[in-house]
């Protein structure tokens, strides 16, 4: 009878102590708190880095401090596939990117974002409200644990900037260009003609000065602020493909922050791509005008001749749902 009301005793206390802690995890809103760093390659006075640090600087007055967003441009933490690999296995920590990193868990966003598809920002903003990208947005999240919080913090079409006048693919024989370490990136720019060579930003206008490389690709807003247009002084208007950055935190992650936190985050990061394509849109004149009057040059190419160089991008893209860019194309012929 002792023992067995020893054994009812402890019971009881395990219980109570089991209870406690169960208790003390369960965090009230008014408690809870959260910093995440969030990395990307861009520079301070770029306009990614600026809409961003408004977001960064809402979320925190919106939520009392309790989401702290530590923005790091430049590339100061993980960046590109790093960083995406960081969000895939759970760390406390948004990436900034390109969309065609997602590439390697969903590989249809290869051809979401692939070279000569989109001739407007719009084109793209439909695109991405659509149920086939909502359906890689499901899977992306579902099996890699990677939720979208945006895709369209857009930042120009990319153009190549070098020091040679290009309008036709054969102009590019030869060249090295520096592009980011995207596969998709890579396999483009060796499809119109050029020699792709991957290099992180901090080591690109060295290498264009020195002659390492024979120039590099990127947008409007890049060239007018991050170096670039003093060491290649001409822009041929390619427009390859659309800059575009997504926002990608973990999924478990995600579901642990309070909803009423969440609302917060997601309004505020859906208003600063907003806010990113009307800067972008409205000083894209006054930034070529401003670098023209320091010297550089601009001018038009052969477009069509560079739409038939990339047809065998999509044609190599591995692991891509089959038809995709008929797909993506039957999208578009909707909405125009």
């Amino acid at each position: 009878m002792k023992k067995l009301l020893l054994v009812l005793i402890i019971s009881v206390l395990v219980l109570s102590v089991v209870g406690a802690q169960g208790a003390q995890e369960k965090v009230s809103d008014e408690d809870y708190s959260l910093v995440l760093k969030m990395s990307h390659v861009f520079a301070p006075n770029e306009q990614l880095t600026k809409s961003l640090t408004l977001v960064v600087d809402n979320v925190a007055k919106r939520t009392n401090g309790a989401i702290e967003i530590q923005q790091y441009p430049q590339g100061q933490l993980a960046t590109y596939k790093d960083g995406v690999e960081q969000v895939a296995r759970g760390a406390k920590f948004i990436s900034v990117e390109d969309p065609s990193y997602l590439g390697d868990y969903v590989a249809d966003f290869n051809a979401l974002v692939g070279p000569m598809l989109y001739k407007s920002f719009d084109e793209y903003e439909y695109m991405i409200q659509t149920d086939l990208v909502k359906g890689m947005l499901k899977e992306l999240e579902d099996k890699h644990r990677i939720k979208v919080l945006a895709l369209d913090y857009i930042f120009g079409f990319r153009n190549f900037k070098t020091n040679k006048v290009i309008t036709t693919p054969s102009d590019l024989n030869g060249m090295k260009i520096r592009t980011p370490g995207s596969q998709l990136f890579i396999d483009t720019i060796n499809a119109m003609g050029a020699n792709a060579t991957p290099l992180p930003f901090g080591e690109t206008l060295s290498a264009v000065s020195q002659g390492v490389v024979d120039g590099l690709e990127g947008t409007m807003d890049a060239y007018g602020s991050n170096g670039s247009a003093e060491v290649a002084k001409n822009m041929a208007l390619t427009r390859h493909f659309l800059g575009t950055c997504g926002i990608y935190i973990n999924a478990d992650l995600w579901n642990e922050i309070p909803a009423n936190y969440q609302t917060i985050i997601q309004e505020e990061f859906t208003k600063g791509a907003a806010q990113m394509i009307s800067e972008i849109s409205n000083n894209y004149a006054k930034t070529q005008s401003m670098l023209e009057a320091k010297g550089n040059q601009f001018n038009e190419v052969d477009y069509p001749a560079f739409v038939k160089t990339v047809a065998p991008v999509y044609e190599n893209m591995k692991g891509v749902t089959p038809g995709i860019l008929a797909k993506l194309q039957a999208e578009l012929a909707k909405m125009n």
